[in-house]
Formats: C-alpha cells, sequence, structure tokens
C-alpha cells in the first residue's frame, strides 16, 4: 500500500472513531437520566466546603451544631433555597455513613473544616440504635 493510499484511510478511520464518540456519550447521556436535585446540591456544598462535606469514600464528619444557619446565610451567594438546604441536610445527617461518624468525643467542623465542638455520649449513643433519630447538625 503507498502513501497516498493512507491519507483516505487515515481519514475514515479518524470519522469512524469520532462516530463512535459521539454515539457512547449519547449513550451515556441517555441512561444517566436526570440527575436528583438534592444529589446536585451535595456536590455544590462539596465544591464549596470539602472539608465540611467530604467526597465517598472519605468518612463523613460530625457537622456543628446549626451548621444549616450557616449555610442559610450564604445560600444567595451559592444558588440554593433554604428548601433545598433543608433537604440536602436531611439527607446528609439521617444516612449510614453520618451515624458513623458520630462517635462519643468526636471534633465537630465548621464550614470551613475548623473546630466547632464535640459529639457528646448522648449524640453518640443515639447514633447507635438503628431507629432512633440522631439528633443531627440541622435540628439541634
Amino acid at each position: 500500500m503507498g502513501f497516498e493510499q493512507l491519507a483516505p484511510l487515515k481519514e475514515a478511520l479518524v470519522k469512524q472513531a469520532a462516530d463512535k464518540k459521539k454515539k457512547a456519550d449519547a449513550k451515556k447521556s441517555a441512561s444517566t437520566g436526570p440527575v436528583d436535585p438534592v444529589l446536585r446540591t451535595i456536590g455544590l456544598l462539596q465544591k464549596h466546603f470539602p472539608l465540611a462535606f467530604p467526597k465517598k469514600p472519605s468518612p463523613k464528619v460530625p457537622l456543628k451544631i446549626g451548621i444549616h444557619k450557616d449555610l442559610l446565610e450564604q445560600a444567595e451567594q451559592l444558588g440554593i433555597t433554604p428548601n433545598e438546604i433543608r433537604a440536602v441536610m436531611k439527607k446528609w445527617c439521617r444516612g449510614k455513613r453520618y451515624a458513623e461518624c458520630l462517635v462519643a468525643g468526636a471534633v465537630r467542623v465548621d464550614l470551613q473544616g475548623n473546630e466547632a465542638g464535640h459529639v457528646s455520649k448522648e449524640e453518640a449513643s443515639q447514633a447507635d440504635k438503628p431507629h432512633a433519630p440522631i439528633q443531627s447538625a440541622e435540628t439541634a
């Protein structure tokens, strides 16, 4: 095969690869479906406050009591509503990963990751009970 025959072959292969990539991207976006707005807001908080809202696989950290008030103060800057903050705090603070971080004496953190109190023995014992309501950073 001469060099003059390689150029069209290369163009055809490049076009074929681009077509495959377009199809794969279209299939991926179609299969993922719409993103849960609460998860989208959690992602926003993880971007702005990575020490308070760590991404998996990092463990969650105990949040400052009343941290939702700090978020409400910054809601307009972040472009989120008070209802979105409530929904995020409910989801974030009521899961198994959050309950696991509520150990007596563990440091609670503010939005910047600074120390803002400690988990009490009572809060830790509530977290150990599988069906007991956990006193979350939102409700306290």
